[in-house]
C-alpha cells in the first residue's frame, strides 16, 4: 500500500535521520578560562547553539568544563563553587530554547563532599547529575586530594542552584520518543578501570555511551585513548562519544589535545581536530536502531545481562522526550558505497591479504583432506574463474605441489567473445597450467535439437533453456573430466550472484566440489583481484593478464549478439545490490532505511527512482532464490555480514515470501523526491 502522506511531507520525513534510527550527537573540547565559570559558560553556549542549530540531539563537553580541570586547590574554594552553580544556572535558563541536552562537568557540592561530575540539562531543567566514580591518584593526577567517588554517597539527590535533582553513578537517561535512543555518561578515568561503569550501563539499556575527559596529553596516549573507545564500543555494542579537555586548560606541568572521537560498534565515525587553538563542534549521526538490532542479534549481550539481573535492578531511568526534529536533515556521516571493501588504504590492503589467504588456505586444507592431487576448474576469462584460478595456483604453490596438476578447461559456446577466450588462454598460460579447450556448441546443439528448440533451427530463440543448456553442459564436462583425472572440481560463482540467484541451479554454476568464491562479493573480487597484481604474487605476463580480465563487460557470453550480454542490466548494478545485501542479511534493516543510506551514498551517481527500482528487484530476487542457497557446495566464509551458507550465517525456508518487505519498502518511502 503506497504512502498516505503528501508527496512533499513523505520525502522531508525521508530525508530526514531521525526517521531512520539515527540520532546526531555533538561534542567539543571549548577553549577553557581555568577557574572562570561565567566565561567558561559562554564558551560552551557558543557550542551549544551550533550544536541546536545541526539539530544535534546532545551535546558532550569535557571534564569540569566549567571550572576548568588544572586548576588544584581552587576547586575548594566556596567563590569557585558558587560561581559554579550559577553558571550551571545560567545554563539551565538558556535550555529553554535550545534542542540539545547539554552533559556538561561541573564540580558540586554534596552535604560533605564535593564531587566531579556531568549536569545533564534539557528544556528548562536538570534531568540528572552523575558523579566520578573512580579518581586517579597518581602521576600527575591527585583527585582524591578534591573529591569523593560515587560509592562514597547513598544520596540519589544533590542539590543544584537552589533545586534538589537526580544523583547517581547507577543511571540510563532514555528517550520515551525515540524507543532506541539511550545514554550513559562516565567521566575520564571512569574508563580506563578493568571495569568501567559504562559496562553495566550498556547492560542497563544505554546504547550510546558519553566521557566527559581531563585526560592529559603524553606522547601515544591519543592512541591509547582511541583503542579504549574503539573497544569499549565494541564490546558493550554500543556507540562511544569522548570528549578531552584542550586548549585554555593550565599548563603549568602537563599539556592537552583536545580529543573528540566518535566509535560506533568499533567504527569510528567522527574526529575532531586535536591541538586546535580555534576548536570546531564536531558532530556524529550514531544509528541508534543498528545498534538496538545488533544486541537482539547477539545472544552474548542477553546472556550478560541475565548474568547481572540482581546489579541491574539497582539501576535507574530517567526518561525525557527528546522531540526530534521532523524537517528534512540529511546524514553528514559518511555511508561507505562499498561495505565489504574499505575506502581506508591500509585496510583495503589488509582485508584483500585476509580474504585471499582464507580463500587459499580452504582450498588447500580441501586438498588434503581428500589426499587430491589435481582439481578442474572452468575458465571463462571472466572475473570470476579468474580469481578462482588464482587461489588455485597460490594453493598449489604452498602445497608443493605442480601446477600442471590444475586442469584449467575453456569452453567457448555460442557467445563467447574472442577478449574473453584470449584471456582466459593467455591466463593459463601465463600460470603454466594444465590448459584445455572444448567447444560445447556441438553437444549444445544436439541438446537443443532434441529439445525441439526453436534455436536449433536458427529461429533467434534466447530464452532461459538456451542459457542453460551450455551452462549445464558446461559444468557436467567439468565433473566427468574431474572423475577421469581423480580430482575435483573448483567453483567459481560469487556470493552476490547467490544472493541474486544469478547461477544455474544443480548441473550449472551453482555446484561444484568446493567453491572458493561462496563467500566473497562481487566487488571484493574486483578488488581482490587488482589486489593480486598489484602485490605481485605471480609473474608480470600474469598480472597483466589480470588487469585486462577487470577491463571487460560482467557478461554470461550465453547469448549472441553485436552487443555484448550484461549481467548487470539484468540484476542491477553490483555496486548496488553488494550495498543491499549487505545490509539486509548483516543488520536486517527495514528495506525503506536501506535504500535511505543508499541514497545517502549513491544518490550524486543514481537517481532515486534507480537506487528504489534495483532495491524492489534485489528483495524480490533474493528471496525467490534461497532454494539455490539451501543446496550451496562447501567454501569458506570470508566477509562479516552476507556469507549465504545454509551451515552458516543465513538461514530461512526455500518458500518464505518478499510480501512484507516490499510493503514496507513501498509504505514508508515516497514514490519520488523533490
Amino acid at each position: 500500500m503506497a504512502s498516505r502522506k503528501a508527496p512533499n511531507e513523505a520525502a522531508m520525513r525521508f530525508k530526514s535521520l531521525y526517521a531512520h534510527g539515527f540520532v546526531r550527537v555533538a561534542a567539543c573540547a571549548p577553549v577553557v578560562a581555568p577557574a572562570n565559570p561565567d566565561a567558561n559558560a559562554e564558551a560552551i553556549l557558543k557550542f551549544w547553539r551550533e550544536a541546536d542549530a545541526e539539530r544535534a540531539a546532545l551535546l558532550l563537553t569535557p571534564e569540569l568544563s566549567l571550572s576548568g580541570y588544572a586548576i588544584d586547590d581552587l576547586l575548594l574554594q566556596e567563590p569557585l563553587l558558587d560561581a559554579v552553580e550559577a553558571a550551571i544556572a545560567k545554563l539551565v535558563a538558556a535550555s529553554e530554547d535550545l534542542f540539545p541536552i547539554l552533559v556538561v562537568g561541573a564540580p558540586l557540592r554534596s552535604r560533605t563532599s564535593i564531587f566531579n561530575c556531568a549536569v545533564v540539562i534539557h528544556r528548562g531543567a536538570i534531568l540528572g547529575v552523575v558523579p566520578k566514580s573512580f579518581l586517579p591518584n597518581y602521576r600527575e593526577f591527585y583527585e582524591k586530594r578534591y573529591f569523593s567517588v560515587a560509592s562514597d554517597t547513598e544520596d540519589d539527590l544533590i542539590s543544584v542552584a537552589g533545586d534538589w535533582v537526580d544523583f547517581g553513578a547507577k543511571v540510563v537517561f532514555t528517550a520515551t520518543d525515540i524507543p532506541d535512543f539511550a545514554f550513559h555518561v562516565e567521566i575520564c578515568e571512569d574508563f580506563w578501570s578493568p571495569q568501567p561503569p559504562s559496562t553495566m550501563g550498556a547492560l542497563a539499556g544505554a546504547n550510546v555511551l558519553l566521557n566527559l575527559s581531563a585526560s592529559n596529553i603524553v606522547i601515544g596516549k591519543a592512541e591509547d585513548r582511541a583503542v579504549l573507545v574503539d573497544s569499549q564500543s565494541r564490546r558493550a555494542t554500543a556507540a562511544y562519544v569522548f570528549a578531552a579537555a584542550g586548549h585554555g586548560e593550565s599548563t603549568t606541568d602537563v599539556a592537552w589535545d583536545g580529543q573528540v572521537i566518535v566509535y560506533e560498534m568499533g567504527e569510528k565515525i567522527a574526529e575532531g581536530e586535536r591541538f586546535a587553538r580555534d576548536p570546531k563542534l564536531v558532530t556524529a549521526d550514531i544509528d541508534v536502531a543498528r545498534i538496538a538490532q545488533e544486541r537482539r542479534r547477539v545472544g552474548t549481550f542477553h546472556d550478560a545481562q541475565a548474568r547481572v539481573k540482581d546489579e541491574l535492578s539497582k539501576w535507574r531511568h530517567i526518561s525525557f522526550d527528546l522531540g526530534a526534529p521532523t524537517e528534512e536533515l540529511p546524514l553528514k556521516r559518511k555511508i561507505d558505497r562499498f561495505p565489504f571493501v574499505p575506502d581506508d588504504l591500509s585496510k583495503r590492503d589488509r582485508d584483500c591479504f585476509e580474504a585471499y589467504n582464507i580463500q587459499v588456505s580452504g582450498l588447500a586444507k580441501r586438498i588434503e583432506a581428500t589426499n587430491t592431487k589435481r582439481v578442474v576448474i572452468g575458465v571463462s576469462g571472466g572475473l570470476d574463474s579468474t580469481h578462482a584460478l588464482i587461489v588455485i595456483a597460490r594453493a598449489f604453490d604452498l602445497l608443493g605441489l605442480p601446477r600442471k596438476n590444475i586442469i584449467g578447461v575453456t569452453m567457448p559456446g555460442f557467445a563467447t567473445s574472442d577478449e574473453t577466450k584470449t584471456s582466459a588462454w593467455a591466463l593459463m598460460n601465463a600460470l603454466g597450467i594444465d590448459a584445455r579447450e572444448v567447444s560445447i556448441e556441438p553437444l549444445a546443439q544436439r541438446m537443443l535439437e532434441d529439445l525441439d528448440h526453436p534455436a536449433a533451427r536458427g529461429e533467434p530463440v534466447y530464452d532461459v533453456a538456451y542459457e542453460n543448456v551450455q551452462a549445464g553442459l558446461r559444468t557436467d564436462y567439468l565433473f566427468r573430466l574431474a572423475n577421469k583425472e581423480g580430482g575435483f572440481v573448483v567453483g567459481t560463482g560469487d556470493l552476490s550472484e547467490l544472493a541474486l540467484g544469478w547461477c544455474t541451479y544443480g548441473v550449472g554454476d551453482h555446484m561444484s566440489h568446493y567453491n572458493v568464491n561462496g563467500g566473497a562479493p562481487k566487488t571484493l573480487i574486483q578488488y581482490l583481484i587488482r589486489w593480486v597484481s598489484d602485490s605481485k604474487l605471480f609473474d608480470a605476463n600474469t598480472s597483466a593478464t589480470l588487469n585486462k580480465v577487470l577491463e571487460g563487460e560482467i557478461s554470461p557470453e550465453l547469448i549472441p549478439g553485436a552487443t555484448p550480454q550484461s549481467t548487470q542490466a539484468v540484476v542491477g548494478p553490483y555496486e548496488l545490490q553488494d550495498f543491499n545485501l549487505f545490509w539486509l542479511t548483516r543488520y536486517g534493516l527495514k528495506p525503506s532505511k536501506i535504500l535511505f543510506l543508499a541514497w545517502s551514498a549513491w544518490r550524486e551517481k543514481y537517481d532515486y527512482a534507480t537506487l528504489k527500482k534495483w532495491l524492489g528487484v534485489f528483495i524480490t530476487r533474493f528471496f525467490t532464490n534461497q532454494y539455490k542457497r539451501s543446496a550451496v557446495p562447501n567454501g569458506p566464509k570470508i566477509v562479516s555480514g552476507g556469507a549465504l551458507s545454509p551451515r552458516g550465517d543465513w538461514r530461512m525456508p526455500s518458500d518464505a515470501s518478499a510480501a512484507a518487505w516490499l510493503a514496507e519498502l513501498d509504505s514508508n518511502t515516497p514514490e519520488a523526491l523533490d
